[in-house]
This record gives structure tokens, C-alpha cells and sequence, in this order.
């Protein structure tokens, strides 16, 4: 029998080399010049429908505001979102998706859900929905104790 030791190793070795395979496949479903990090910048602000905060976004993306700040500033050239100041308090900006910004982020989802749901079909929904309730209690776990 394993010990846990070997049993964390083995199951964070998966998790990693599953996140990198996924990473690389998004990546190339994804319209030419669109980085996974934009595409999911404009999904989270798409499927919330309100404006966020830079610091909001970096926080939930569990990045540093500087990080943030450079993928905004590379959605805003791109005429993805619309920055502007917080008007209750000048020194703060909030980020909102524009109508480019959703067409972009459609068309990216265009390019991913084949891959994605041939993925969950070859594993079977059955399994993937018995899988999902331990993968959200391990983020939420290495969440708390980050």
C-alpha cells in the first residue's frame, strides 16, 4: 500500500502534467494572438456581467497586480475591455469587457468547447461529474492555505 507521501507525489505529478497538456491545447484552440490568460480575463468578466477592479481580477486569478495590470493593458490595446477611473475614488480603475471584448471571447469558446466536451465525452460525464466535487475541495483546500 502507498504511503501518503507517494500518493501526494503521484497526485500532484497528474495534476500538473494535466494542467500543462490542457494549457497547450487551449492555447492552440484559441484565435491567433489570444493568450489563455486574456481569454480568461474576458471569460471571468463576460460571465460575471459586472466591472471588477484590477486588484478584484488579480486577486481571483491569484496573480500579482503587475501581472494584471499587463494583461489588461494588452486587452485594452486590443479593444477587448474598457478601463476607466472609479468614481468614488480617483486612484482606482475598474475593468469591464467590451462588445469586441465578447465577440473575442465567443469566438475563443467557438474554438474550445469541441476540444473540452470530446475530452469529457471520451472520459464520460458520469466520471468527470464524480471527479468535480474532489478537484473544487482540493482548490479550495491549497486556496485557504495559500
Amino acid at each position: 500500500m502507498e504511503d501518503n507521501n507517494s500518493l501526494a507525489v503521484s497526485l500532484f505529478s497528474e495534476i500538473l502534467m494535466a494542467d500543462q497538456l490542457a494549457r497547450s491545447r487551449l492555447t492552440k484552440a484559441l484565435p491567433k494572438g489570444m493568450e489563455l490568460s486574456h481569454f480568461s480575463v474576458l471569460n471571468h468578466l463576460g460571465r460575471a456581467g459586472l466591472e471588477r477592479s484590477p486588484a478584484q481580477l488579480a486577486k481571483a486569478f491569484h496573480v500579482t497586480r503587475g501581472a494584471m495590470t499587463n494583461t489588461l493593458s494588452k486587452l485594452e490595446v486590443a479593444g477587448y475591455v474598457h478601463i476607466r477611473p472609479d468614481w468614488d475614488d480617483a486612484r482606482r480603475k475598474m475593468v469591464a469587457i467590451s462588445p469586441a471584448g465578447r465577440q473575442a471571447r465567443d469566438a475563443a469558446l467557438a474554438g474550445i468547447i469541441p476540444m473540452i466536451s470530446e475530452v469529457v465525452t471520451d472520459l464520460g460525464s458520469d466520471r468527470v461529474r464524480a471527479t468535480l466535487p474532489i478537484l473544487r475541495e482540493l482548490r479550495a483546500k491549497l486556496e485557504n492555505e495559500g
